[in-house]
C-alpha cells in the first residue's frame, strides 16, 4: 500500500519557505539553553537506547557494513538527481543517473560500487544544500530531538528530502521503516570508535557539534570549495552522533 504526503509535510515545507531570515552568524543559537536541553536527551536516547543495537550490529565486519551503508545511497539517488538539477548541475545530475543504473545492476543493488571504478564518483546532494545554493539564509540554529543538529533551512531540506525519495511511496509502510531503523543502526555502527573520540577530544561537546555542523553543511553547499568569511555566515553544521 502506497503512502501519500502528508497535509502536515506539506504545511511544514511552505512554512519553512517562508521563514526566511537575513543573514545571520554561524554560531546563532537563541534557543541554546532549549537546544543543549534536547541535546543532551539525544545523548541519553543514543547511549541507552541506539547504542547497544549498534554494537550487536558491529560484530558483522567492516566490509559488511560499508555495503549496506552503500545500498542505502544508492537508494538516495531519486533526491540526488533532483537536487543537482535544482542547483543548475547537468552533469552532475547525468552522473548521478549513470551510477544508479551500474550499481543497480553490476554493483548488485549498490551493495558494492563498481560506478566509482568506472570514473563515476559520487555526487550527492540535498534540498538543504540546494535552498543554500539559492541564497535562503539559515534561520537559528535547531537540535532536533532523536534526530539532531539543524537549522531552520535544514528543517526545509528534509521535508524536500521526504518528497523527493521515492521510498516512502514505494513501499509499505512497514517496510519503509524498517529500512530506515536498519540505515540508522548501521550508520551508528560506523561511527561507534570515531564519535567516542571526538567525545572525549572536545571541551564543551554541544559547542563542537554545533561548528562541526555548520562547517560540514557550509562546504557541502560550495561543493567543498573555499568560502569567504561573509559566505561562511550563512549555515550550520557535522555529523551528529
Amino acid at each position: 500500500m502506497n503512502r501519500r504526503p502528508s497535509r502536515g509535510a506539506v504545511l511544514g515545507l511552505l512554512l519553512c519557505l517562508g521563514c526566511a531570515s537575513a543573514e545571520l552568524r554561524s554560531d546563532y543559537d537563541p534557543l541554546e539553553q532549549v537546544n543543549r536541553k534536547i541535546f543532551w536527551f539525544n545523548l541519553k536516547a543514543q547511549k541507552y537506547a541506539l547504542d547497544p543495537i549498534a554494537k550487536v550490529w558491529h560484530v558483522l565486519p567492516d566490509p559488511a557494513e560499508r555495503s549496506v551503508a552503500r545500498f542505502f545511497r544508492n537508494l538516495a539517488f531519486p533526491i540526488d538527481f533532483i537536487n543537482n538539477a535544482l542547483q543548475g548541475k547537468p552533469e552532475r545530475a547525468g552522473t548521478a543517473t549513470g551510477r544508479f543504473l551500474v550499481n543497480s545492476t553490476v554493483g548488485l543493488g549498490g551493495l558494492f560500487d563498481p560506478a566509482q571504478a568506472w570514473g563515476l564518483e559520487p555526487v550527492p546532494e540535498d534540498f538543504g544544500q540546494t535552498l543554500g545554493l539559492w541564497g535562503l539564509a539559515p534561520g537559528p540554529y535547531l537540535m532536533l530531538p532523536l534526530w539532531g543538529p539543524a537549522n531552520v533551512r535544514e528543517s526545509c531540506g528534509y521535508v524536500g528530502d521526504y518528497f523527493g525519495s521515492l521510498q516512502p511511496f514505494l513501499l509499505p509502510g512497514a517496510v519503509s521503516n524498517a529500512l530506515y531503523g536498519t540505515l540508522v543502526v548501521n550508520e551508528r555502527a560506523l561511527d561507534l570508535e570515531a564519535s567516542e573520540k571526538r567525545r572525549a577530544a572536545a571541551i564543551d561537546y554541544y559547542v563542537f557539534v554545533r561548528d562541526a555542523y555548520y562547517q560540514l553543511r557550509l562546504s557541502q553547499i560550495h561543493d567543498g570549495r573555499d568560502v569567504e568569511p561573509a559566505q561562511a555566515e550563512d549555515l550550520y553544521d557535522v555529523d551528529y552522533e
